[in-house]
């Protein structure tokens, strides 16, 4: 009898850890696959094979005349210092009302080995929305800058 209970607890820490243990690969393997970097046009350039294995964010300007609306959809071509980006958004909602062009955007996705960015998230703002006021003019408050 005493072999037994002696056994017992045994089992339970050896269950127990292999709980702990898997556990722990699944937070980290998940923490893996869910991080961005974010990345210039230039730096995704020179990435070489790592770009194809890594999720990435890369913001640049919309050329203008690039823009192909298809739907929900739509391809453009991102320009950062004179460096172009060809980019494929193919998301779950159409890109925002403040996409246009010459609108600063960020591009969430993958770097596929045609060259091309294959963006499952965008995000952008207006440039002309966010530029400083000129001088003199009159702001939203009524105050003069």
């Amino acid at each position: 009898m005493k072999k037994k209970s002696q056994s017992f607890p045994l089992k339970f820490l050896i269950a127990g850890a292999l709980v702990v243990a898997t556990v722990a690969w699944l937070a980290i393997s998940a923490g893996q696959d869910s991080k961005q970097y974010y990345v210039t046009i230039t730096e995704l350039q020179k990435m070489g094979n790592k770009a194809y294995k890594v999720n990435l964010r890369v913001a640049g300007n919309v050329q203008p005349g690039t823009i192909d609306r298809s739907g929900p959809n739509a391809t453009f071509t991102l320009i950062e210092q004179g460096k172009l980006l060809k980019v494929d958004y193919q998301g779950a909602e159409p890109p925002p009302d403040t996409f246009k062009d010459d609108a600063q955007a960020l591009a969430i996705g993958t770097y596929g080995r045609d060259g091309v960015f294959h963006a499952t998230q965008l995000q952008a703002k207006c440039a002309s929305k966010y530029a400083p006021a000129k001088p003199g003019a009159t702001t939203p408050t009524g105050n003069k800058t």
